[in-house]
């Protein structure tokens, strides 16, 4: 194992109890298919945050930042700090993925925490505690669900398969490809790449717009469970870069994620490019 891949190892045991305490914190705040208890308000562009989503970062901060003083920090509810730009280890969080589902009620929204090391996710924790769920991976290591290793589905052809995502991306698959089954909408991205990655889900389509901390974590998982996740074009996705957004991506089993390529794109299929 090389350097990357031990210290993420060595960190494991406590981030998974980090962000199973996270879960607990947040729990406070949730009632299943009610409103949320926590105070509410509006960020900047008019997307909500609660005060269960402060309070897990602050929390995670303390404990992740204590477990490797040396990582810079990225997370959806603490101001940017450029100088995780030359870190060579940052962490990676979002305190909770799928706020929204959270202030309803709905199960689906989990705490998902990263940890890069020279700009590559090494390091993978997925919390949902609603559903009192656990994933996590390791650089070499595999991919698991509460401690039960998980791979990605081994269906052979995109025709009847299972795919979450937005409905114009579903409809855009099924022109080029034929009928699939859309599964009910699931409000966290990370959550939606994790069953991917367990093969509740054969595929999974993300729109415009999502940045690192919604999907870091869930993107190792998803590779330590035999999954690809890439731009339409087959490149995988560039953390800590000065603005930490990304494009349409797409998410499936190493061996169907060309063919979806080529439904998407109407490209001849190709291996999936490194950068």
């Amino acid at each position: 194992m090389d350097f990357a891949t031990d210290a993420a190892l060595a960190l494991m045991p406590a981030v998974r109890e980090a962000a199973r305490e996270a879960g607990r914190i947040a729990c406070r705040y949730f009632e299943r298919g009610a409103k949320t208890t926590a105070r509410i308000w509006s960020k900047h562009g008019g997307s909500p945050v609660t005060e269960a989503d402060v309070a897990v970062d602050s929390f995670l901060k303390v404990e992740l930042s204590a477990a490797l003083p040396a990582a810079a920090w990225l997370s959806e509810e603490t101001a940017d700090d450029p100088a995780r730009l030359d870190a060579r280890r940052v962490w990676i969080v979002d305190p909770i993925d799928g706020t929204r589902a959270f202030l309803s009620g709905h199960p689906d929204w989990c705490v998902a925490i990263a940890l890069l090391i020279d700009g590559e996710p090494v390091l993978g924790v997925i919390a949902a505690p609603a559903h009192d769920t656990l994933y996590e991976g390791c650089r070499g290591g595999g991919a698991y669900r509460d401690s039960a290793p998980i791979t990605a589905s081994v269906r052979e052809r995109l025709a009847g398969a299972s795919a979450a995502g937005p409905k114009p991306l579903i409809e855009r698959l099924e022109r080029a490809a034929g009928r699939v089954e859309a599964v009910p909408r699931i409000p966290s991205l990370a959550l939606r790449l994790a069953r991917v990655a367990e093969g509740a889900v054969d595929l999974g389509l993300v729109s415009g717009s999502s940045r690192d901390w919604d999907l870091a974590a869930a993107d190792l998982i998803l590779t330590e469970a035999g999954g690809r996740l890439t731009t339409f074009a087959g490149r995988r996705p560039r953390y800590n870069a000065a603005e930490p957004v990304h494009g349409e991506l797409l998410a499936a089993p190493a061996g169907l994620h060309p063919y979806l390529i080529e439904a998407m794109t109407g490209q001849p299929r190709k291996a999936a490019a490194s950068s």
